[in-house]
């Protein structure tokens, strides 16, 4: 349930029958007592697999490998590469995301202002990340081939390009984010699909005075 963009690359990459069905967020359909039901959290996304709910990104790209595709590169058998794997999985989640989602999405969606507190916080996350591209080398983010890590980091990145952030400053970061465009044109269009509408609402937000958020304030839009 949900835009779920991380997971839905996956998703299309293993050939898995699913139904992806909306969330309409600007409504809080996210917030009601039944999706409260599916996730205690009231977050996006949701997978529901035969009665068995489960939420968090990275939770359900691991379940859907391990389930699926067990013996899928995607998620590496070896312990040393899952482990890369599990831990650029954890960066985007702790340490990258967090930092885009207050300086870029947060602004958009409620009653935030960009600061140069955030900007140098986002530019922390962004150097660590260059960082590790460095170490691998490569052309992926925990490797020397595609794997889970790089789908949730793909989004991470998009959310920036949606509104116009220049990531000249970290080459391998950049080029690895074009190569997957590139390489992953099929997978890159289930992304393009969420850039879109953030560099939509970046130029018009969303109205979600409709929206009774518990801490979050609600952002009064110029109609």
């Amino acid at each position: 349930f949900g835009p779920g963009t991380r997971s839905r690359p996956l998703q299309s990459r293993l050939d898995i029958a699913h139904e992806h069905i909306p969330v309409d967020y600007g409504k809080g359909e996210h917030m009601t007592e039944d999706y409260a039901k599916m996730n205690p959290q009231k977050e996006i996304p949701v997978l529901e697999d035969d009665g068995f709910y489960l939420s968090e990104s990275n939770a359900i790209l691991q379940y859907l490998c391990e389930k699926y595709a067990p013996d899928s590169p995607l998620y590496p058998k070896d312990p040393k590469e899952r482990a890369l794997v599990n831990h650029r999985l954890c960066f985007n989640l702790s340490f990258l995301y967090p930092q885009i989602s207050a300086y870029v999405m947060a602004p958009i969606f409620f009653d935030y202002e960009r600061t140069p507190m955030g900007l140098k916080k986002l530019h922390i996350a962004l150097a660590a990340f260059e960082t590790y591209m460095s170490r691998l080398g490569g052309k992926f983010a925990a490797g020397d081939h595609l794997t889970i890590a790089d789908f949730p980091l793909v989004t991470s990145v998009m959310c920036l390009e949606g509104i116009n952030f220049n990531i000249d400053q970290y080459p391998l970061v950049k080029a690895w984010y074009a190569n997957f465009k590139q390489q992953y044109p099929e997978l890159w269009a289930i992304s393009a699909e969420g850039m879109a509408e953030i560099a939509e609402f970046e130029k018009n937000p969303p109205d979600l005075t409709g929206m009774d958020h518990p801490i979050h304030p609600i952002k009064k839009v110029k109609k």
